[in-house]
């Protein structure tokens, strides 16, 4: 196997970043990475986020195999792979059930321009992925195209996945993701928000390009 050591802690200690930040209950969450030689190393299936060892991380190829000897990877290997497949901007991919971003995939809501940090997900919207079975060819298909010029998409009926250049950033942004799927939701508790205009928000994604520390 290559050495891989560099990766397998990065990805490990996201693992029990996620779980110390309540973003995903149990075993339910997954994490991977692109690899250089164009594989990916995953989370293992049915491990707790805070339980999570070098051993527990599995390397795929990019032809989609596993090495014999390894753990199970996760159920959701495949939309991971998909991901990587369709989308080479993505170099780290966070999975999760986080409480309120659940809510509103279960009633299979996109998050819509109701606040300008809706933008950090990579458009005007945070669109919702439409149903498939956990695991299935279906679902990772699904969630590849919601992804189309975003960052992160919600799942119906499932929870939400964000992709980045690093881990830590596709960790950052679940928990962003997550924080404004909270604020939306109780903002339709009390009538609903006013939404932001699209020519407003593509102003906003001007400014996003310079945010932060580039």
């Amino acid at each position: 196997m290559n050495d891989l050591s560099q990766q397998r802690r990065e990805l490990m200690t996201a693992l029990h970043a996620m779980a110390e930040a309540d973003l995903s209950p149990g075993a339910s969450g997954n994490m991977s990475l692109r690899l250089p030689n164009g594989g990916m190393l995953i989370s293992a299936s049915g491990v707790r986020g805070n339980e999570a060892t070098l051993e527990s991380l599995v390397e795929i190829s990019s032809e989609g195999t596993c090495t014999p000897g390894q753990a199970k990877p996760s159920s959701e290997w495949l939309m991971h792979h998909q991901v990587y497949q369709d989308h080479p901007e993505a170099a780290a991919i966070v999975h999760c059930h986080s409480p309120f971003a659940t809510v509103l995939a279960c009633q299979r809501r996109a998050i819509p321009s109701f606040h300008y940090m809706v933008a950090v997900a990579g458009g005007v919207d945070i669109p919702c992925a439409d149903y498939a079975t956990f695991g299935s060819a279906e679902l990772a298909e699904n969630v590849s195209l919601a992804l189309h010029r975003r960052k992160a998409c919600l799942l119906a009926n499932h929870g939400q996945l964000c992709i980045a250049q690093t881990i830590n950033k596709a960790l950052s942004l679940a928990q962003e993701v997550e924080a404004l799927a909270a604020n939306y939701y109780f903002s339709l508790q009390n009538g609903g928000p006013t939404l932001l205009s699209n020519g407003e928000m593509e102003k906003v994604l001007q400014q996003f390009r310079h945010y932060g520390q580039q």
